[in-house]
């Protein structure tokens, strides 16, 4: 006697990700979402078929990955346009009832001004600029990934410290002149209420330890003895010892990364051949000024700094009004008024410079009288 066979179950077709991922990672564009935040929002999906959607996203140049455990992924400009035209859409043809489409999640949080924006963690949003054949936060996160440590150069209030906020959301900024030491740097130690002391560890050793990354703003200003400290954790080696706190060796974990903002401009700031050869990558960071229009700042202002900062780069004066006065003056403008704008800027003018930024703001103004921003008599 045969026993009846039983009915076989036909398993279930894997559902498409790639779609779903990509209307996820477009919904917060300011997002980086990990494989497990993935999941969370998009529950039923094993770890593996998300993995392999972003990982697919990042080929494309649709989302970036940055590094750490656990990896994140934010999406790119590209990957949003690329969703808006349908790209996540499955175009293969199929004899079935069609998969009911998952709507795209509400967007939570800030809205970002235009595709691509990046959120700071001040919250307020950063618009990439283009770098090569791609924009300046993924091109940062790239040499991040790669561990190839990158040096900012431009006049201050150009944005560097802007752009690496936005790319690294990790990382811990010193802000570096010529009284920082070794101690602000690896740590030291501190007293406590009932009379002892306590070691109390520095920036580099919690980036070093908590694998972020670590910016050294102004770092040209820095004595280089003191950046010294910084060398054996940048090479090979990524270690450093702590010879104050019985030589203890501190090693580097994934994600610890280095770089550097320069001030070329500045009184006392020499970028040494030591320095400069450990950063493989120099970047440029100039004022957009096409970016300061679309923000709103005033055309006369914006004429002013073009023709300073062309003055500048002849090395006929030394100080251009550069994005962060610009920006400055756009909420003089708004608080005030013009003209307090305009003498505002006259005023925030170095004195040796102060001159030939007045006789800019006429030409652009048509000649109009301007005297620094000063308190007159009491009314």
């Amino acid at each position: 006697m045969t026993s009846p066979t039983r009915p076989t179950t036909p398993k279930a077709k894997p559902r498409p990700m790639f779609g779903p991922v990509l209307a996820l990672l477009a919904a917060e564009p300011h997002r980086a979402f990990s494989i497990g935040d993935v999941g969370k929002e998009l529950p039923g999906r094993s770890s593996g078929a998300i993995g392999s959607a972003l990982n697919r996203l990042a080929d494309r140049g649709w989302a970036t990955m940055s590094p750490g455990s656990p990896r994140r992924y934010t999406i790119t400009a590209e990957g949003v346009d690329a969703f808006t035209a349908g790209a996540g859409a499955s175009r293969a043809p199929s004899t079935t009832a069609p998969t009911p489409a998952v709507p795209a999640p509400a967007p939570t949080g800030p809205v970002p001004p235009r595709p691509g924006a990046v959120l700071r963690p001040n919250g307020v949003w950063y618009l990439p600029r283009r770098l090569g054949e791609s924009t300046d936060v993924e091109v940062l996160r790239r040499l991040r990934r790669d561990n190839i440590p990158v040096l900012l150069y431009g006049p201050p209030g150009t944005g560097k410290t802007s752009l690496i906020e936005a790319a690294y959301t990790d990382a811990i900024t010193v802000a570096g002149h010529g009284d920082t030491t070794v101690e602000d740097l690896v740590g030291n130690y501190v007293p406590l209420p009932d009379g002892g002391f306590e070691f109390s560890y520095g920036h580099l050793v919690t980036a070093m330890r908590q694998g972020r990354a670590l910016f050294i703003d102004d770092a040209t200003l820095i004595p280089p003895r003191v950046l010294a400290a910084l060398y054996p954790a940048m090479d090979g080696r990524g270690t450093i010892t702590i010879a104050a706190h019985h030589n203890e060796v501190v090693t580097a974990t994934d994600g610890f990364f280095v770089c550097a903002g320069h001030n070329p401009g500045v009184h006392g700031a020499i970028l040494t051949e030591a320095l400069a050869s450990r950063f493989s990558v120099h970047i440029e960071v100039t004022t957009d000024f096409d970016l300061a229009r679309s923000l709103g700042v005033p055309h006369g202002a914006i004429d002013a700094a073009v023709a300073l900062n062309a003055r500048m780069r002849k090395h006929e004066i030394d100080w251009a009004p550069q994005l962060r006065e610009l920006l400055a003056f756009k909420r003089v403008a708004a608080s005030l008024g013009l003209p307090a704008a305009v003498a505002n800027l006259a005023a925030v003018a170095p004195e040796p410079d102060r001159q030939a930024v007045v006789e800019a703001l006429q030409r652009a103004y048509r000649g109009a009288p301007i005297t620094p921003l000063t308190l007159g008599k009491q009314k």
